[in-house]
């Protein structure tokens, strides 16, 4: 069996950028020590999504360049450590700032950028800048390549976040988040793994972070496997609230052997039956005057 490890960071953010940064490297090396392939962070962790109750002219001048000393600090840990790192931030963008991951591979190489698409528009978020697509990268670790892609929170409620990363090839999907995971969010990220055939690792803030709850989680995304007489829980980690770090096990060679067998992704698709999907006009009662396309 190869697993990869995914150590989802379940902290809350320091008072400021400093701190926070020290936070997290403390984090990472415990990452490290309890065997992770890779370490996630929470959603917009270089700012701890403080972006409520506060005025948008204010928290924006908290963005920062993806180059900027804290996120390359943890391209070279990831480097020192040999694990891959998964940091976000609030970016600098000149159409406005951007919730972002930017993934350092365990060479300390920057090998994935993904800004938020489905930013929160009815809310705060609406000050942001969307991303304009889904990615994935061949992700080196130390049991062979792995196909690793990134959404974020919002991005969850959207079946097609994750359509597309399968479509892409994605293996495992790691989603930053900042919101209370409930039923029903929880429901969500169990039916995208399930209906992809991936494996989804979700890092939240801990309880007393505001609007947040903990239980970090992760879904593997098979729910049959031959030795069973009936489908299985895909849920391979649940947090509880603490803040600490919790490690997700990904079996890999499971999962592409269920990928390469079971009916769902790709597997029995009509894609020309769908154009609908992509149609842009929207009807009632779905018109929302925040909407932007």
């Amino acid at each position: 069996m190869r697993e990869l490890r995914v150590a989802l960071l379940q902290i809350a953010p320091g008072e400021n950028l400093l701190m926070s940064r020290e936070k997290g490297i403390q984090a990472c090396r415990e990452a490290k020590k309890l065997g992770a392939d890779i370490a996630l962070f929470p959603e917009m962790f270089s700012n701890g999504y403080r972006i409520y109750d506060r005025p948008v002219a204010v928290w924006s001048q908290e963005a920062i360049s993806a180059e900027d000393p804290f996120v390359l600090s943890f391209g070279k840990l990831a480097q020192e450590l040999g694990m891959a790192i998964g940091i976000t931030l609030l970016e600098s963008c000149a159409t406005g700032p951007r919730n972002t991951l930017v993934l350092w591979d365990r060479w300390g190489r920057r090998v994935l950028t993904y800004a938020k698409v489905h930013t929160c528009d009815f809310d705060v978020e609406r000050a942001l800048t969307p991303g304009e697509d889904f990615y994935v990268t061949e992700l080196d670790t130390a049991i062979g390549p792995v196909k690793v892609g990134a959404m974020i929170c919002f991005d969850r409620e959207f079946p097609e976040s994750a359509r597309i990363l399968m479509l892409k090839g994605a293996e495992i999907v790691l989603v930053p988040n900042a919101c209370p995971m409930e039923i029903n969010r929880l429901a969500q990220l169990r039916g995208r793994a399930y209906e992809n055939m991936i494996g989804i690792a979700t890092c939240n803030y801990p309880m007393g972070v505001p609007d947040c709850n903990g239980h970090s989680n992760a879904f593997d995304g098979m729910a049959y496997w031959p030795e069973l007489s009936e489908s299985r829980d895909t849920c391979i980690l649940e947090a509880g609230e603490e803040a600490g770090v919790y490690i997700a096990a990904f079996d890999m060679d499971r999962l592409r052997e269920y990928r390469a067998s079971e009916v769902h992704g790709n597997a029995f698709r009509h894609p020309k039956k769908y154009k609908l999907l992509v149609e842009e006009r929207i009807q009632e009662p779905f018109i929302r005057k925040e909407y932007r396309g």
